[in-house]
């Protein structure tokens, strides 16, 4: 017996925005979690708890630059056209569009250059995947909040997830609300934007967080 794929099967490749955007401090964006966490996050030494956390943006943090996608993203999707890519998962940068995260109004700088890269994945036919929330959590929610530990973030959330699924309608069909959930009970900072250290947190605290990233996942798939 021979198996086939569909015709309409979405072949493709996937990136998360703080991987390789770059311009992490360009046109208004804010700071995420990311920008202070040079070795990623999670904990590299062996027997170390808590990540390596810098006060601000440090050199060795490669991720600052990435691939410079911000600048090369026409060059970059032409090479995804020439791979056969039908689907990209990308995901948006949270900062870009609210770059403290509990703002008022969102960054029109930082959302023009999202209507920019889904209207060149148009002219090759790939389709957006984009996930809304991919381990760069507004630093200022980390900071003032203790991140996903605290409820408020869930209206946070659905503030940002209005205003893109608004202004993106007509342009992604596919999205995707969290990147593995779970990860917040072992990268608590990466993941959650969580400041307290590690050895600090109850499990109570993580399983919190957890909730509350579900609670806000179930109410941007409502608002979708």
């Amino acid at each position: 017996m021979t198996y086939t794929f569909p015709k309409d099967f979405l072949w493709g490749g996937a990136t998360a925005a703080n991987q390789f955007e770059g311009a992490y401090n360009l046109d208004g964006k804010g700071l995420s979690v990311q920008d202070v966490t040079p070795k990623g996050g999670v904990p590299f030494e062996p027997g170390a708890l808590n990540p390596l956390i810098t006060d601000q943006p440090t050199p060795d943090n490669l991720k600052l630059e990435g691939i410079d996608f911000y600048h090369r993203y026409k060059e970059d999707i032409a090479l995804f056209a020439e791979m056969g890519f039908k689907v990209f998962r990308m995901s948006i940068a949270w900062t870009r569009i609210f770059p403290n995260g509990d703002d008022a109004e969102p960054n029109e700088a930082g959302l023009a250059f999202y209507d920019k890269v889904f209207d060149e994945l148009a002219k090759y036919g790939i389709e957006p995947l984009v996930t809304l929330s991919h381990y760069e959590t507004p630093l200022n929610l980390a900071r003032e909040y203790n991140g996903w530990t605290n409820r408020k973030l869930i209206g946070f959330y659905e503030n940002y997830v209005r205003t893109v699924f608004t202004r993106y309608k007509d342009k992604v069909k596919y999205w995707l609300t969290f990147n593995e959930i779970n990860s917040v009970l072992h990268a608590p900072f990466m993941s959650g934007g969580i400041a307290t250290p590690v050895e600090e947190l109850s499990k109570q605290d993580l399983y919190q967080a957890v909730h509350h990233e579900l609670v806000a996942s179930a109410l941007a798939t409502k608002i979708g």
